[in-house]
């Protein structure tokens, strides 16, 4: 038995086309062609039925999508009234003299229960009917309709880009985002339709009223001319068929307006009509109070009848106090699920993993700085510094340094900023929100009222100024700077002294990656065969260390190429490179057209390679304390004699003993740039400034 019924719902299925064909060609055969009575009334059966079906999947419905073939059924169940109202006219104008049943049991129905034998009731209510749906229903829901089309056009472009944004930030995939596009195209094209639908509705309301009219005038004349009735039976007889008729057609027109008013103007609520309501109407009790007190009020006024205000207003009262009492109960559930909610987020907070991570980079500021960055100042925002930081730091350096993060901490002065790399503090600074820092470059004093301070940065003498004054110091060609700035500066010094340490293994694995595809066959052929990956860090981490940019990694890795078969030293393979990035070093330090350098006098050029021990990998320095004492205090003298001549020089050594040099050097004087004869370009330029020793 099951069997059989699954397969006469297959074949229903499948006969769904032929359905609907044979119904639109049974409407055209009405127009066409007489229909007895009973078939009248059968064909009035469906189309009631028709609107009240519609109806009611207009008010289960989530939203209107889910009845997007509604301007297809509001066409089709038009036209069949129209039809059913156009064979009902031919049998009225035929047999209407023959008595009330002429046209059908339905219309007699209609035309004597609904009327109560009245002819003129029947037309007014007829009438009224006719306003609440053309005037009321169908003006309103055409509105509704056309508003819905142009607001579902007009946002069409912006919904088809949050659906792009959402693909491309990987919140979605590609079948989703097809499935919202094919979604985002329904809709407009459905609201477009019901645009247009709603005059179907519109249109079989005048038709009806036509209808009508023609009937009682047409009728009466066919009854009094031809059939020889009086007139006064004719009217009645005619007039009670009439409306009869425009009832059984207007109560289901009628039924369908309401269906696409409530279609349309569902389009802001989720879930079922009646769920939607009961939901949002319950949220406010205190309105089904008022109410009640309301009704109870009218229900006490003397003229007024008690019983129906004061039942509604108990029903009132009731609800109001069913309702608080389950808002009361679900706010407390709310709450207790949002304390175990965080409970449990507190223990899924304290992970070890999450524990033992660190910021590569971390700023904590003062309260009192937090304008600066959430840019509720006149300044820019501190954020938007740091990006341009490290896209200068990514074009200086040759890798993105890591994300900055920014943190207040109320254990911090107001005014106060400390810097971390790797959770290590390496520098902090106060600053004033208010004013602003000026510094004289020339050394001399600034000449402006202010509170005198030191530049954190470099510990420069500097003034604080009021902002009104930013002019005249500019004036006066003094260098101004606001908070932002000076933490930024700050920053960006700290970073580059400690670049070395924020170049991970997880970064040199990414340059390598990034590399192009020219340089795949030899980074294949050097890694991992002849060093690791943690080799070639730690020789870009040397570079970095003496400020020696690597966005040149196809020349470091060849440097690289050439070392490896010579030697495992990592220091002594870093020589190499350097060597290879001769134009690139040369270049930075050039000055007025020329390096200017000061070298190692024979003494201590002897001194020094006399005192490297060991061999191959093995090499280290073993000089007498008190000889690197007497040597230090050799540079410190010279360089503070040519810092008085505004010279800032690089050291020259040979390439042997150069790395030594530069291992005691970096402890009494980190910018000093310490080079050997291997990095000095054929093409560039030297001037002397003296010997050391």
């Amino acid at each position: 038995m099951k069997g059989s019924f699954d397969h006469w719902m297959q074949r229903m299925g499948a006969g769904r086309d032929l359905t609907l064909a044979a119904t639109v060609v049974a409407i055209i055969a009405m127009l066409i062609l007489p229909m007895p009575g009973w078939l009248l009334d059968f064909g009035l059966a469906i189309s009631i039925t028709i609107s009240v079906m519609i109806l009611m999947t207009a008010l289960f419905i989530e939203k209107p999508l889910q009845l997007s073939a509604f301007p297809t059924i509001l066409l089709i169940a038009t036209m069949l009234r129209l039809g059913l109202n156009l064979a009902s006219t031919r049998l009225i104008l035929s047999h209407g003299h023959e008595g009330s049943h002429a046209a059908g049991g339905v219309i007699a129905a209609f035309g004597e229960f609904l009327m109560g034998g009245q002819t003129l009731i029947g037309i007014t209510i007829f009438f009224i009917l006719i306003v609440i749906n053309f005037v009321v229903i169908t003006k309103g829901a055409g509105r509704i309709a056309e508003v819905a089309a142009r607001f579902s056009l007009d946002a069409m472009p912006g919904k088809q880009m949050a659906i792009d944004a959402d693909l491309n930030a990987g919140m979605i995939d590609e079948t989703t985002a097809r499935e919202r596009r094919a979604e985002l195209e329904s809709e407009s094209a459905f609201f477009g339709a019901m645009d247009g639908a709603s005059k179907f509705v519109k249109g079989d309301a005048v038709a009806g009223l036509l209808i009508t009219g023609i009937n009682v005038v047409v009728g009466i004349i066919i009854g009094v001319i031809i059939h020889g009735v009086d007139i006064g039976t004719a009217f009645n007889s005619y007039t009670i068929l009439t409306v009869g008729d425009g009832l059984v057609s207007q109560i289901p027109a009628l039924i369908v307006s309401t269906a696409a008013g409530l279609l349309v103007s569902k389009g802001g609520m989720n879930g079922r009509a009646g769920e939607a309501l009961g939901e949002q109407l319950g949220r406010f009790p205190k309105a089904f109070g008022m109410s009640a007190v309301l009704l109870i009020g009218l229900a006490l006024l003397p003229g007024l009848p008690f019983i129906p205000f004061a039942v509604l207003g108990s029903s009132c009262a009731w609800a109001a106090w069913s309702l608080s009492k389950t808002r009361a109960l679900k706010a407390i559930q709310e709450q207790t699920a949002a304390t175990t909610q965080d409970s449990g987020a507190g223990v899924a907070d304290e992970p070890i993993a999450q524990t033992l991570s660190i910021d590569p980079v971390r700023i904590e500021i003062g309260y009192g700085l937090l304008p600066i960055a959430n840019g509720a100042n006149a300044e820019p925002r501190l954020d938007d510094q740091i990006r341009a930081l490290r896209r200068q730091m990514a074009t200086d350096f040759g890798f993105v340094l890591p994300s900055v993060r920014i943190l207040d901490n109320m254990a911090l002065t107001a005014n106060e900023y400390v810097v971390y790399i790797r959770e290590v503090e390496v520098g902090r600074g106060e600053v004033q929100l208010n004013k602003l820092m000026v510094i004289n470059p020339g050394g001399g004093p600034i000449g402006l009222s202010g509170e005198e301070t030191r530049e954190p940065v470099f510990n420069l003498p500097a003034l604080w100024i009021n902002r009104d004054l930013r002019e005249e110091a500019s004036f006066r060609g003094l260098t101004v700077v606001d908070c932002g700035t000076i933490v930024t500066t700050h920053l960006t010094e700290l970073v580059k002294d400690n670049i070395a340490d924020l170049l991970s293994y997880a970064e040199t694995q990414k340059l390598l990656s990034d590399m192009h595809k020219d340089s795949e066959k030899l980074v294949a052929e050097l890694i991992p065969t002849k060093i690791s990956v943690s080799g070639v860090q730690r020789i870009l981490q040397n570079l970095l260390s003496e400020g020696v940019s690597v966005r040149d990694m196809p020349t470091i890795l060849e440097g690289i190429a050439e070392a490896a078969p010579l030697t495992h030293n990592i220091t002594q393979m870093t020589e190499y490179v350097r060597a290879r990035l001769a134009r690139q070093i040369s270049s930075q330090q050039v000055r007025n057209g020329a390096i200017p350098i000061v070298t190692l006098s024979a003494e201590w050029d002897r001194e020094f390679s006399e005192s490297v021990v060991g061999d191959g990998d093995e090499r280290h320095l073993a000089m007498a304390p008190s000889s690197l004492q007497g040597f230090i205090a050799h540079v410190r003298e010279i360089y503070d004699r040519l810092a008085g001549d505004g010279e800032i020089p690089c050291i020259l050594t040979n390439p042997s003993i150069r790395p030594f040099v530069r291992s005691i050097i970096e402890r009494v004087r980190p910018a000093t740039v310490v080079l050997s004869q291997n990095e000095i370009h054929p093409r560039v330029r030297v001037r002397s400034l003296g010997a050391i020793g």
